[in-house]
């Protein structure tokens, strides 16, 4: 019988990375998806071809309403910041970031985990080549997974839930040499805060920056189609 794993998948880089690692360790994968109001649908349709090319046993696309309340450039009328280079982007929290958005994301997966009876759940979150965001560190994951195991009853009955993050410590490089090693065609992935209508990838984003960076500093042709 297989082991059961939940994936959270975006549709970039580093959720189709984490997804083939997940495979790659012999899990049955259930990837999951959401629509949250984010302003555009190309990510979601990346996720989908995606989820399909890798043979993932189920992939739920979930609809939730973050735009509701807003407070970020990725799901409010706040214009997505374009810098020049990866220098450019501080330290602070940047206007994309989505409020509590991995908690609500790993939440809803969670639920999914329980009704599966999966106690594994992968998430491609990096704390090296990011936009800084606070739910992105390994301090949140550990207090979430924690959490987690003190409020389900798998955690509780004694079917610990375990919050994997293969991606935590890797440099956007690092992670696609490993991709490619795992056959990820990440000509089907999409990154960019701001695509034009045709989903060409703007370059200017702090996602597209990140992007670049990490194909050149992989040695590994960039198959995105920018629209600059």
């Amino acid at each position: 019988m297989s082991k059961k794993a939940v994936v959270l998948l975006s549709g970039g880089i580093d959720s189709s990375t984490t997804l083939a690692i997940a495979k790659d360790l012999g899990y049955e994968v259930y990837a999951i998806s959401f629509r949250y109001g984010q302003r555009h649908h190309f990510e979601i349709d990346a996720a989908k071809k995606i989820a399909g090319k890798m043979g993932v046993k189920e992939h739920l696309i979930l609809d939730i309403d973050l735009s509701s309340f807003g407070g970020s450039a990725l799901t409010d009328d706040i214009p997505v910041p374009k810098r020049g280079k990866v220098e450019d982007i501080g330290e602070e929290i940047p206007v994309t970031y989505v409020p509590a958005r991995n908690i609500i994301f790993l939440s809803l997966a969670l639920g999914w985990a329980e009704v599966l009876s999966a106690i594994d759940i992968f998430i491609g979150v990096n704390a090296i080549d990011y936009s800084g965001y606070p739910d992105c560190r390994p301090e949140f994951i550990e207090a979430f997974e924690k959490a987690v195991n003190l409020g389900t009853k798998s955690g509780v009955e004694g079917n610990r839930i375990k919050i994997h993050t293969p991606l935590i410590s890797l440099s956007k490089a690092e992670i696609i040499k490993k991709g490619i090693k795992l056959g990820v065609d990440y000509s089907l992935t999409h990154s960019c805060y701001d695509p034009d209508q045709e989903g060409r990838a703007c370059g200017e984003c702090d996602s597209c920056i990140l992007r670049k960076k990490g194909f050149e500093e992989a040695g590994v042709e960039d198959p995105t189609v920018y629209s600059l």
